[in-house]
């Protein structure tokens, strides 16, 4: 079997495969699709976490999958908190988290490349594997309020697990920012 041809990898394809559709999903009038989407939604995030716990049990690490498990993470993210923004599930003030979420991403992303250039890696943190986490969890939870045509109780846990996402997200970005920039 090719490395790239892994259980691992396999698994996050899937789930790159997974975001245009939960995408398109999400854009539904019936609350029964949307809800389907935030099934596919926590399916996804989920394979986060056994696509590396498999790639280690199994002795099936590979570069490939090395490169492509933060992006599909961060396109997930990414693309689901666009959408929230633009159907209003994430509005006025609790738009600010969702962009200290974007902006922390393309900032490692950022620093990450830099500093393989230098030949000098950025093991991810325990706290950055939190903040997937958490981010992960806020955005499953607004979906499924949207499901629900934005049940308030869930909506509002929805937003307060966000901004508690941002604030892991800040200090994440703010620990490897100090550990990134005594290489420059």
């Amino acid at each position: 079997m090719a490395k790239i041809y892994t259980i691992p990898n396999i698994i996050t394809f899937v789930s790159i495969i997974l975001i245009p559709i939960i995408l398109y999903l999400l854009f539904s009038e019936n609350p029964n699709i949307v809800l389907l989407a935030g099934a596919l939604f926590i399916i996804s995030s989920i394979s986060d976490y056994f696509d590396g716990y498999l790639a280690r049990t199994l002795n099936q690490s590979s570069k490939l999958g090395t490169l492509l498990d933060p992006i599909a993470d961060k396109l997930l993210i990414a693309s689901v908190i666009v959408v929230l923004v633009d159907t209003d599930v994430i509005t006025n003030i609790h738009v600010i988290p969702a962009i200290i979420i974007l902006l922390r991403e393309i900032a490692i992303s950022g620093l990450r490349e830099f500093l393989a250039k230098l030949n000098t890696e950025m093991p991810v943190s325990k706290l950055a594997k939190y903040k997937t986490t958490f981010q992960m969890i806020s955005l499953s939870i607004l979906i499924i309020s949207l499901g629900f045509e934005l049940n308030d109780l869930l909506w509002n846990i929805g937003l307060v697990t966000l901004w508690i996402a941002a604030i892991i997200t800040l200090l994440s970005g703010y620990n490897y920012m100090a550990k990134g920039l005594k290489h420059i």
